[in-house]
């Protein structure tokens, strides 16, 4: 019986992952049977672009407000609040600079070279684009504008009904602005599960535009950059995570980090979500010996915050970007730039639903890349999306030994077993 729900528990984990990429894999066969005459499907993916675009500032904006303004809660224990958020944040750079050094020696799109023009004028556009206009908006502040009425009013209704869902059995606090921003951040959210239900459509009539248009080039620059990443990611995780347990434990911590991580490697595979592995990882870091307090703390701010593989995940979408553009990813600045917007994405748009989407927006906008690439480094996430959470999430678990190593001292493990 328990393994029939376990089987349940994965397939409904991945069913979402799975209608996307069936959805994607259905456009490029389209792509690759129809050739450029594919490109007539661009506009069911641009309606899709549109949506998420409007919907996703809004929520970020919401998200965080919300976050702030219940921030004066989290008062105790500074000193392990502040080790973790330094942990977090060295061993993002560590991670980052450790895949920087990969996709210099082997860029993921190499020799790829792929024309993104602008958008057509208006007067160039046909039947489905100028529908494509008259009901959507690419960007949140467009909606606000008097030309906008039509996407106006759909959006206001789609808010309001999320709203209305979100509201049904709520308990509200004393606060009624915290409420307004928790409300909206909420009815946000469910507007882009909402919108993400046409997401295979979208992404599926996007890429048969995209590969009718760039042919196996493109496929076989996807097949590459995922390849390339696993490896990546496993290399990481055996030798960054093994000297960040030596750091917390000698070589005592080594062996306790391996001997209790694998539920939890296993978890997060099955889950692709840190948050679901937080129990499991509660479980095994007990069993490490880190004290209850610290892994109370670490544990579930590392499930919205601490993101390794999203750092790592980061740094392949510029990459592959920079291929694509034929552009020499090398230099002191252009690595810099790249950590500092892979470490941003892993410790702060991570804690933020719909974080892998405005990540894929700031790097398009920081390195002004046209936004039609948008569902070229989303797909890459999509598909790097198991292995990375893996990472974020055992990750967590090894950070809770190395905060318990600077609160603790440095015989923080013999304390813990003496008291057993």
């Amino acid at each position: 019986m328990t393994q029939k729900i376990s089987k349940k528990t994965v397939f409904q984990s991945y069913k979402s992952l799975i209608l996307l990429l069936m959805g994607i894999i259905a456009g490029c066969i389209v792509g690759l049977i129809y050739g450029e005459k594919a490109t007539v499907l661009k506009p069911f993916g641009q309606i899709f672009l549109n949506l998420m675009f409007t919907a996703v500032v809004p929520l970020v904006f919401f998200s965080l407000s919300s976050s702030i303004a219940k921030m004066s809660n989290m008062k105790r224990l500074g000193k392990i609040l502040r080790n973790t958020l330094l942990i977090f944040i060295v061993t993002g750079l560590i991670a980052s600079a450790f895949i920087i050094a990969v996709v210099t020696i082997v860029p993921p799109a190499d020799g790829v070279n792929i024309e993104m023009g602008s958008y057509e004028q208006p007067e160039q556009m046909n039947l489905l684009d100028q529908v494509v206009k008259a009901i959507t908006v690419s960007d949140f502040n467009l909606i606000l504008s008097k030309g906008a009425m039509l996407p106006l009013i759909i959006f206001a209704i789609a808010f309001g009904y999320c709203v209305s869902l979100v509201t049904k059995d709520r308990k509200l606090t004393k606060n009624p602005l915290v409420d307004v921003l928790d409300i909206s951040a909420e009815a946000f959210m469910k507007m882009i599960n909402i919108i993400m239900l046409y997401a295979p459509i979208g992404l599926g009539a996007y890429f048969a535009s995209l590969i009718g248009a760039y042919g196996s080039e493109l496929l076989g620059a996807y097949t590459k950059a995922v390849v390339m990443f696993f490896p990546i990611c496993i290399a990481y995780f055996l030798t960054g995570f093994t000297l960040y347990a030596y750091y917390a434990g000698g070589v005592k911590g080594i062996r306790v980090f391996y001997k209790n991580i694998f539920p939890a490697v296993i978890t997060s595979l099955a889950t692709q979500s840190s948050v679901a592995t937080l129990p499991t990882n509660l479980a095994g870091t007990k069993k490490m010996g880190v004290p209850e307090d610290i892994s109370n703390i670490v544990l579930p701010l590392g499930a919205t915050m601490h993101m390794d593989g999203t750092a790592l995940t980061t740094l392949m979408k510029i990459a592959f970007l920079f291929g694509i553009f034929d552009m020499s990813f090398t230099g002191l600045g252009v690595w810099g730039t790249a950590i500092a917007i892979s470490v941003m994405s892993g410790v702060v748009m991570s804690g933020i639903p719909g974080g892998g989407m405005m990540g894929s927006l700031i790097i398009v906008g920081f390195y002004g890349f046209n936004p039609e690439v948008i569902p070229i480094i989303v797909t890459i996430g999509l598909l790097t999306d198991a292995i990375a959470t893996m990472i974020n999430a055992t990750g967590d678990a090894v950070v809770t030994m190395m905060v318990a190593r600077r609160v603790e001292g440095k015989n923080w493990m013999e304390k813990s077993y003496d008291n057993e």
